[in-house]
């Protein structure tokens, strides 16, 4: 499983990246779990909003509001 974290580098962004660390551990998931800050790379997905949450090349969620129990919700097998 491929997970990405997309974001800008603000708190909110890192936030999740460190939410989504956690709840993937707590999941027992076994995933590559990658950070992107790169605004070339996000319009080329397709990102307009930030944080937003990638698995497998669909994208899961994308706006404020993401935090650590949603994001298990979201990534639970």
């Amino acid at each position: 499983m491929e997970i990405l974290v997309i974001g800008a580098g603000c708190p909110s962004c890192d936030q999740v990246y460190t939410d989504t660390l956690a709840a993937a551990e707590e999941l027992g998931l076994d995933a590559h779990i990658r950070k992107v800050e790169d605004l070339v790379e996000m319009v080329q997905m397709g990102i307009m909003t930030v944080p937003a949450l990638v698995v497998d090349g669909r994208v899961l969620a994308a706006g404020p509001g993401l935090n650590k129990a949603k994001i298990k919700k979201l990534l639970r097998p």
